[in-house]
């Protein structure tokens, strides 16, 4: 258990556990991904939380993580496109009860985050996330970080239809984010955060074409995390290179003060 001070300014009762939840499969990142991500927590949130990691495989990774296997899901084989993340909705996930907040472990934090857990959301069934970049007309949210409430059968159904009509599911959207923010606002209420706080390390630090072979990407003013998305992760954007040759990177060494 992570130790901080707590705060009057949180929008849910003392009493209520905060968790900090991510999540780990295959082989594409290692646990070095989790312990950074738990260090950048642990720096930039002056909550009290619990950090959980939902993994296939809990090598290496750091102690005060607590770390889960990601449950089964009833679904036909077929390619992986983040589904696995709609399990952190089950009615009852382990023994977690309280707010949650979920992070990709690839992603960088570079200021507070306490306004995630802080923020006031309209409707106690919120679901708040990042609105997608690209086409924010589609109301689509980017599932790399978002606020529920775990384990107290907010969403009873939320999971459940996605498996018994995944079939269909399937081909109407790309990937669980698609789904995700459709039923939310279906059956229940999408929020998102302030658009200044998750920022795109693709689309808002990386200059565009020809300017990215001249220019190196900037933090944004009052960005608090920088989404990783596509080709390029942290490690890539710190040295330069990698990705598309359109989207050439220069080296972004301001990264790495905050992504250990």
């Amino acid at each position: 258990m992570a130790t901080h001070s707590p705060t009057s300014e949180s929008i849910h009762p003392s009493d209520t556990q905060r968790y900090v939840i991510c999540m780990k499969w295959g082989t594409k990142y290692g646990a070095e991904y989790v312990n950074r991500l738990y260090h950048m927590v642990s720096r930039h949130l002056t909550l009290d939380f619990q950090m959980v990691c939902l993994t296939d495989d809990s090598s290496g990774i750091d102690e005060h993580v607590q770390c889960y296997p990601i449950p089964e899901m009833d679904l036909p084989a077929g390619p992986e496109r983040g589904w696995k993340k709609l399990t952190t909705f089950k009615p009852e996930l382990y023994d977690l009860k309280g707010v949650a907040l979920f992070l990709d472990i690839d992603i960088v934090i570079t200021d507070n985050i306490d306004c995630f857990f802080t923020y006031q959301a309209e409707h106690d069934d919120s679901v708040v996330i990042i609105r997608d970049w690209k086409k924010p007309w589609r109301m689509i949210g980017n599932s790399s970080v978002y606020r529920f409430n775990i384990g107290m059968n907010t969403y009873p159904n939320l999971l459940s239809n996605f498996e018994e009509n995944f079939t269909t599911i399937r081909t109407q959207v790309r990937h669980e984010q698609a789904y995700l923010s459709n039923y939310l606002r279906e059956h229940h209420h999408l929020e998102y955060w302030d658009k200044t706080w998750c920022v795109s390390f693709k689309y808002q630090c990386l200059p565009p074409t020809p300017l990215n072979f001249v220019q190196a990407p900037k933090l944004p003013a009052g960005a608090k995390i920088v989404i990783f998305h596509g080709e390029i992760n942290p490690p890539d954007a710190i040295e330069g290179g990698g990705g598309k040759w359109y989207r050439h990177v220069k080296p972004s060494p301001w990264l790495k003060e905050y992504w250990q």
